[in-house]
């Protein structure tokens, strides 16, 4: 960060790898799913990514830091992995990988509402408020628009997608008020390890069909790339930018998405999308923030400088 308070060249080289490094995971997890069971994919993902955190997890001692804690690292691994990995790859079979990006950035709906019930009055003030409101307004613009303007969605798929945005939304209190003392590195790469060989077997069990090279190339992108090299990144970007603003390429990545799956993909650009969107992204912006770049002095200490983003 530069003197001023503003992002330097390597906060915004940073930003924009994040925004892409989380952007892209729905377009490979649409790949591989193609031949790799939804478990197969969680397995493989979780435990390539593992190892290749792993040493550096050992060597800053932050392994060990993690395991004293390990029952809540194994509770956040599976609010954070398990249950989100599976259910996107699921949700993905049927469901456009643009449309379940954007699906995936109403986070901040859910946090805010989680915030209220435990006691935050804050996120009723009126900027707060309204971003609740345009937010899920445009939830039911993107579910509800290919009905309305042709073309049908799997509302069991959206409903995958939207559960998984309220586990992304509760895994990061699991954070703040349970491992704040532990490295990130350390809850990352032991909870990835220890979901990734839980999901071994059932991957193996549910695994019927011969993968294809382009599936086994998106499940090693999905394991290096959005994960491992991923959060390496996104430790880097922390300590250039400060926890509060780290995880505001998080805004972004629906963009990146919804651009990845109509380029690639060919996956339509429908109304319902187009309207739904920028809803959505406002509504995010105001929900979590009011429109700030900074929290209010009054918020939790544990929320404001542990923010753990969806681990894509």
């Amino acid at each position: 960060m530069n003197a001023h308070g503003g992002f330097s060249r390597r906060g915004w080289l940073l930003f924009g790898a994040m925004a892409l490094l989380w952007g892209v995971p729905y377009l490979f997890i649409s790949v591989a799913v193609e031949s790799f069971s939804p478990p197969a994919i969680v397995a493989g993902r979780t435990l390539i990514a593992a190892l290749l955190l792993l040493p550096f997890a050992i060597r800053g001692g932050a392994l060990r830091q993690a395991w004293k804690v390990w029952p809540w690292v194994l509770a956040f691994g599976a609010i954070e992995m398990a249950g989100p990995f599976v259910l996107l790859g699921h949700a993905e079979m049927t469901l456009p990988s643009g449309m379940t990006g954007l699906l995936v950035a109403t986070v901040p709906l859910f946090a805010a509402l989680i915030a209220l019930g435990g006691g935050d009055r804050g996120v009723l003030r009126p900027a707060r408020g309204i971003g609740l409101l345009v937010g899920f307004v445009g939830v039911a613009i993107v579910v509800a628009g290919p009905g309305l303007f042709g073309g049908e969605v799997s509302l069991l798929a959206a409903g995958e997608v939207l559960l998984v945005a309220v586990l992304y939304a509760i895994a990061p209190f699991i954070v703040a008020r349970k491992l704040a003392d532990v490295p990130s590195l350390g809850t990352i790469t032991l909870s990835l390890l220890m979901i990734g060989l839980i999901y071994l077997p059932i991957g193996l069990l549910t695994q019927h069909r011969v993968p294809t090279l382009p599936s086994i190339g998106a499940l090693l992108a999905l394991a290096v790339i959005c994960t491992a090299v991923a959060f390496l990144a996104f430790f880097a970007l922390i300590r250039e930018v400060g926890p509060v603003r780290a995880p505001l390429f998080t805004y972004v990545n629906p963009v990146v998405a919804i651009i990845l799956g109509a380029i690639v993909l060919s996956e339509p650009l429908t109304p319902g999308l187009l309207l739904g969107f920028p809803l959505i992204i406002v509504g995010c912006w105001f929900a979590a923030t009011g429109g700030r770049l900074r929290p209010p002095a009054s918020a939790p200490p544990g929320l404001a400088s542990a923010p753990v983003p969806p681990a894509l």
